[in-house]
């Protein structure tokens, strides 16, 4: 076969490749045999092999995975991706519905999808292929994972026809089936490995996994229910899927056009005692205005669409038999006691642990060992423990007493008055503090060092490489690479990641030292104000009490933290190694105390800044934002599209309303 032939063969086996996994995955009509689509597919891929200048990225062929390692780079969304606003109750679906007729009138048209159990993808297509596919993560910014979601049939790598627009975004739901997950599990108890918890969990780690042709192996799928781009074919939600299902998407057949709330309530009604009957999970119902203009008139709030919310499905109890309780040590000592039960099915995974919360919890239930217990998952995911049937308690059981010593060190725990909760008070000494505080200072909002997730900082301690925060930054590529499990890359990106560490902002580096109560925002407030850590440490009581949103209990903290002389010494190691304990100098050079002291409400969409760029801006000048309008707010920042209700509170309440312009005029 010469080139010429080679070419043109290779491009017919990608379209029939195409085509056939658009019957199959889309359409859900297969006109081949696996035996006979396996076949074309080693064809092709043998002739890509002997004629390299044909590779094309979009090749069926490329769905089979890479077994490079790869790592994962963070992207920012063309568009945010906005939660939903969540409702259990029909009385606030009935509210959502009258906020939307007295905006948009008694014309309105809802669609009703399902609420699909996995994880969130935004795909974006560029000239009709697939070019980047990213997670939710914060909603700004999510992991590039295109390599790993080429291995998912349903979704395409070329679009099929020419209608489509030239750049586009679509969004959806990468799953996966019980029986694709009953099946994984079986291969896994054939091989003697751990079962995996439910389909929900498993795609997501599936979809993070270093190594797609791992992927590739896994029966993950996909539904798309969302598109956003400048160029689309309607004015409408619902035609524009329609459409893109000739584009082929795996677009969900259940979605449904409702003509107003009651119809909408016939759908919820429908799948709450249907959603068994479905070869995948899913949570709830989401509820979309229909029509593009409508959404537009309707808005955002700062985390959510108004034209959009999520009813979730009332949780699903069992019963079943209470073996015995675990105590856990948190990262700041705090134990937590979970139960362990005899297996029982809920929901469509099984439960073997439910929270128990505390101590006062287990006195309130009158648990016992052996006790025949109600659960239910707290919004489909958590399991707990909501009653005891104590017509099943024999005599002779014994009642469930809360731990006097620390479960992993042995000292005596703590608990103060005013507190639910017990304490290990061995911070610097617990094996077990000790690894998940240096988890909380690689994670994503902290430090976010690549590759040291969980077992890896395990294996790394248990080895004895590292017994606190700072022994990060004292690892070698040669330590590394003895242990199991690591090769030279993989050692080479975790010494990659911890050096560009160095250049994480103070505020992140003080969120990541764990100081109990100082979470992300307390930490950036507390940076704001005293923009370094020696002015934070030699702060007094009434000092910290003074800055906007620190309480007692957080003042009292924070003092507590920086009395003791490890925690000083290993902020003296950290400055030694480069970590940043003050606000840069542009930093610094941004700040002013022009709105120190006043609370301002932000609503709407501006023409020259984002809304987080207006929050930080009100940050660094001193002002406090707030989420919603009440008597202590004294500016309302007005953007378009903020909705009228916002509008006539503020002025009822008397508060300031001003405009993007006049907000950068009081900065200046």
């Amino acid at each position: 076969m010469n080139k010429k032939e080679a070419g043109e063969r290779i491009f017919r086996l990608r379209k029939e490749l195409n085509r056939h996994n658009y019957n199959y995955y889309v359409l859900s009509q297969p006109e081949i045999r696996d035996f006979e689509y396996d076949m074309m597919l080693n064809d092709l891929i043998e002739l890509e092999k002997r004629f390299p200048e044909f590779y094309d990225k979009n090749s069926p062929t490329q769905r089979i995975g890479d077994d490079r390692n790869q790592v994962f780079v963070k992207k920012e969304h063309k568009y945010p991706m906005l939660s939903l606003e969540n409702t259990y109750s029909q009385e606030e679906l009935n509210d959502f519905d009258t906020r939307v007729k007295k905006i948009i009138g008694n014309d309105r048209e809802y669609v009703c999808e399902l609420k699909y159990d996995g994880a969130a993808i935004s795909l974006l297509y560029d000239e009709g292929k697939l070019v980047q596919a990213v997670t939710r993560g914060d909603g700004l910014r999510g992991d590039d994972v295109t390599a790993n979601v080429k291995t998912i049939k349903s979704i395409p790598l070329v679009l099929r026809g020419d209608d489509y627009p030239s750049l586009f975004v679509i969004r959806g739901e990468i799953f996966m089936s019980r029986e694709g997950f009953r099946k994984l599990n079986a291969e896994m108890e054939k091989k003697g490995k751990t079962l995996f918890a439910n389909p929900r969990n498993t795609t997501a780690g599936t979809l993070k996994m270093l190594d797609s042709s791992v992927v590739a192996k896994r029966p993950l799928d996909c539904f798309l229910y969302h598109l956003l781009g400048d160029e689309l074919p309607y004015d409408s939600h619902y035609e524009n899927l329609e459409r893109a299902k000739d584009w082929g998407f795996s677009i969900s057949p259940h979605m449904t056009k409702c003509k107003g709330i009651n119809e909408v309530f016939d759908f919820i009604s429908k799948w709450e005692n249907a959603r068994q009957d479905l070869p995948f999970d899913i949570d709830g119902v989401v509820l979309k205005v229909n029509s593009y203009r409508n959404q537009r008139q309707l808005g955002f709030t700062a985390k959510s669409p108004r034209w959009a919310i999520s009813y979730k499905f009332k949780a699903e109890r069992t019963v079943t038999q209470l073996l015995s309780v675990d105590f856990q040590v948190g990262r700041t000592g705090a134990i937590t006691p979970v139960a362990n039960l005899k297996p029982v099915l809920l929901a469509g995974t099984t439960v073997k642990r439910a929270t128990l919360h505390n101590d006062d919890q287990i006195k309130l239930l009158d648990l016992h060992y052996g006790d025949t217990v109600f659960i239910e998952k707290g919004g489909d995911i958590i399991p707990k423990i909501t009653g005891i049937d104590k017509t099943e308690r024999p005599p002779e059981q014994i009642p469930v007493e809360f731990m006097t010593t620390c479960p992993a060190c042995g000292t005596a725990l703590i608990r103060k008055e005013e507190e639910v909760q017990h304490y290990c008070p061995n911070e610097t000494g617990c094996p077990q503090q000790i690894k998940l505080k240096i988890i909380h200072f690689v994670s994503r909002k902290a430090m976010d060092i690549d590759g040291l997730g969980e077992e890896t900082i395990e294996l790394l301690y248990e080895n004895g490489l590292i017994k606190s925060i700072d022994d990060l930054y004292k690892l070698k590529k040669e330590q590394l690479i003895l242990l199991e499990r690591f090769a030279e890359k993989s050692a080479d990106n975790i010494i990659h990641g911890i050096e560009e560490s160095k250049n994480v902002p103070f505020s992140r580096v003080l969120f990541g030292l764990g100081i109990r109560y100082v979470g992300e925002t307390v930490a950036k407030t507390l940076a704001n104000s005293f923009q370094s850590v020696d002015a934070l440490m030699n702060a007094g009581f009434d000092e910290l009490l003074g800055i906007n949103e620190i309480g007692y209990s957080i003042a009292q903290s924070i003092k507590d933290f920086f009395s003791k002389t490890e925690n000083r010494g290993i902020i003296n190691r950290l400055k030694k190694n480069g970590l940043k304990f003050e606000l840069s100098e542009d930093e610094k050079e941004l700040r002013s105390s022009k709105l120190e002291g006043l609370n301002i409400v932000i609503s709407g969409t501006f023409e020259n800044h984002s809304r987080d760029e207006l929050k930080d801006i009100i940050e660094k000048n001193g002002g406090k934002n707030s989420s919603s309008l009440s008597s202590k707010t004294n500016f309302l920042l007005a953007g378009k599209n903020m909705g009228p209700s916002k509008r006539e509170k503020a002025k009822k309440l008397n508060i300031a309303i001003i405009s993007e312009d006049d907000f950068m005029k009081m900065i200046q």
